[in-house]
């Protein structure tokens, strides 16, 4: 299995907007997780209605790769960076139109050379600063944060 042309096909699904492009890469009952998810994803329809969410919060994402591939039988690894610039509504998050770099490892089990479960993760709170709707680390903000969410409070 060549598994960098399996994730050059991944990248450029995430980056050119067709939501179908999927279903050649994935295994029709995939499993897809990422920070941004509530629970699994299952099914490439779910995955493209997910990735067409994505696409409406940041028009111009794209997926690049950032280093070696690495596969061992049925599973394998990816790091990848997420660009984008903010333009659309994000959760509860309105467009901050600021742009978005974020480091991702794409973790995958495969099945008949396709992703059949897919997990990505990356720093949400590190994606949360950059768009402005969390405080930097080391910042009032950030304490305050933390002491609302019951850190830092001696008993």
């Amino acid at each position: 299995m060549d598994v960098d042309a399996l994730f050059d096909a991944w990248d450029r699904a995430w980056s050119g907007r067709d939501a179908r492009a999927f279903e050649s890469l994935c295994d029709p009952d995939v499993h897809y997780e990422d920070p941004l998810t509530e629970d699994p994803l299952v099914g490439t329809d779910a995955l493209g209605r997910h990735a067409r969410g994505l696409w409406e919060a940041f028009p111009d994402a794209r997926v690049n790769s950032t280093g070696a591939r690495v596969a061992d039988g049925a599973f394998a690894c990816a790091p990848c960076r997420v660009l984008g610039t903010h333009e659309g509504r994000l959760g509860r998050i309105a467009p901050t139109h600021r742009e978005l770099s974020v480091h991702a490892i794409v973790y995958a089990e495969l099945r008949d050379e396709r992703l059949l479960r897919v997990r990505a993760f990356f720093d949400v709170y590190g994606a949360g600063m950059q768009l402005g709707a969390l405080p930097k680390h080391g910042t009032a903000g950030e304490r305050a944060l933390l002491l609302l969410r019951g850190f830092g409070l001696r008993g």
